[in-house]
């Protein structure tokens, strides 16, 4: 008896530490380990383009939070996962998202962050397919860390560029609203 109660408890634990949400077929931890940073999942949807999926994209928040200025103003570490779920998805393309991701979340005001958007972009410019997976997360004092696939990429510094970054899902131009939705778990 004494050894099936300890077997219960020993899955119950794993269970838990192996806790992950699924989003379109993509499993999603419940906690993200990323650069010593221990961070909760606040909520991941779908990017969609014409009835087609293209990314799934999760938030990662120290605290969950629904406030999108809270959220963006905030210097505390946080992290948006993209994960490559189409391919149709091209280095190109993703570019070019980029780019009016940063457009629309600044109202188009990226002068005083184009060198470092420039900077961020050479991070796509290797082949992208099917399966890739994208951590950008930001720990105040050094700036966002670019991650495809666990390979750290490069460092973009500034909590102004965080703000517009993340700005390209949770803005008011946000790339898809009900993507923005999801990630902010409503």
């Amino acid at each position: 008896m004494k050894k099936c109660f300890f077997l219960f408890i020993a899955l119950g634990l794993f269970s838990v530490s192996n806790a992950q949400q699924r989003v379109s077929g993509v499993a999603l931890p419940e906690q993200l380990n990323l650069n010593e940073q221990k961070l909760l999942y606040n909520g991941g949807g779908v990017r969609e383009k014409l009835w087609i999926d293209l990314y799934v994209a999760a938030l990662y928040l120290q605290e969950k939070s629904s406030d999108t200025k809270q959220i963006l103003t905030s210097n505390k570490p946080m992290s948006v996962r993209l994960h490559i779920v189409s391919k149709l998805i091209t280095s190109k393309k993703m570019i070019d998202a980029v780019e009016e991701g940063f457009k629309n979340s600044t109202n188009g005001n990226t002068a005083s962050i184009r060198k470092r958007i420039d900077s961020f972009i050479e991070f796509f410019k290797d082949e992208i397919v099917k399966g890739d997976e994208f951590d950008l997360l930001y720990i105040p004092g050094k700036g966002t860390i670019a991650y495809k696939n666990g390979v750290k990429k490069g460092v973009i510094p500034g909590l102004d560029f965080k703000t517009a970054l993340f700005g390209i899902w949770l803005s008011n131009k946000a790339a898809d609203d009900n993507l923005k939705e999801k990630m902010l778990g409503k």
